[in-house]
């Protein structure tokens, strides 16, 4: 916890008494949601001490405060990945100062290429479940205690009320929602064909190169975590043409108001169910 001090008082400098209750995690080209805040406040990731930079396209690199659907929230405009070189304690510094800031559920987004041959690009799915082929893990080394224990269960990594919460949001918004299982590979290459027929017969529905982490962070924080991912292209294999990431952005870009808007209604969800991200204590 000693890396997140500095950056915490720079922090508290800026925002004063503000504690955000829900932290965002905004992905390839859905960024545009942490535009729509009231009160917005946004501090670079280059202006916080300590905190990696964001360098891919699609990922602002903005730590930005403000309130929806009812809600304080602190958003994540853009994520750091693995294959960018940043060691696996800098992929989660910001999921992790932002607990330590008072979020007590993390929602996280991406762009994913779609291996179920049902989806087809613009699809929004819900992730059940994870499959991490990163070779690495957050939280290894010495364990920081204070933010959580040394060993802790990944069994409902994925909130079940918050899963709930998010169909039923959908549903409301007349939005057909997937749910699925996330496969987490480390790139940047994407994969090749056989490596999704593998991916395919392991249970995997979706391919993607971050959120993982975050999840294995926020699980460890004691954070609800929800998934919401956004099937930008057909992974290798299922699709005949070749990947890119420009692709990636444009799809995003094109379903970017209905997935802002099914992420304001979950919100606004979480928001009347006070026990959902009231009741975790922050870490000492």
């Amino acid at each position: 916890m000693i890396e997140h001090l500095t950056a915490l008082k720079f922090l508290r400098r800026v925002v004063k008494s503000f504690e955000p209750k829900v932290a965002l995690v905004l992905g390839s080209g859905l960024g545009d949601l942490a535009d729509s805040f009231d009160q917005r406040r946004a501090v670079p990731y280059r202006d916080i001490p300590d905190f990696p930079h964001a360098r891919v396209a699609g990922h602002a690199g903005n730590l930005v405060f403000g309130n929806l659907s009812g809600l304080p929230l602190v958003a994540m405009q853009g994520r750091v990945h693995y294959y960018e070189g940043h060691p696996m304690s800098k992929v989660v510094f910001g999921i992790q100062l932002m607990k330590l800031l008072g979020a007590n559920v993390l929602i996280t987004s991406n762009a994913v290429g779609g291996i179920n041959k049902s989806y087809k690009p613009g699809d929004l799915v819900l992730i059940r479940d994870h499959l991490n082929f990163l070779g690495d893990h957050p939280l290894r080394g010495q364990n920081p205690d204070r933010l959580g224990p040394r060993f802790y269960d990944m069994s409902r990594a994925y909130d079940p009320d918050l899963l709930a919460l998010a169909h039923s949001a959908g549903k409301k918004l007349k939005i057909h929602l997937h749910e699925g299982v996330y496969a987490a590979c480390p790139g940047p290459s994407y994969e090749t064909p056989a490596e999704i027929r593998m991916l395919r017969t392991l249970g995997a529905d979706t391919v993607g190169m971050s959120t993982v982490p975050e999840i294995q962070a926020g699980r460890h924080m004691g954070m609800r975590c929800l998934g919401i991912s956004c099937v930008s292209n057909l992974a290798a294999g299922v699709s005949k043409e070749a990947l890119s990431h420009k692709e990636v952005i444009e799809t995003a870009a094109r379903v970017g108001k209905v997935f802002q808007g099914l992420v304001k209604e979950i919100l606004l969800e979480i928001f009347r169910k006070k026990s959902l991200w009231s009741d975790v204590p922050k870490p000492v």
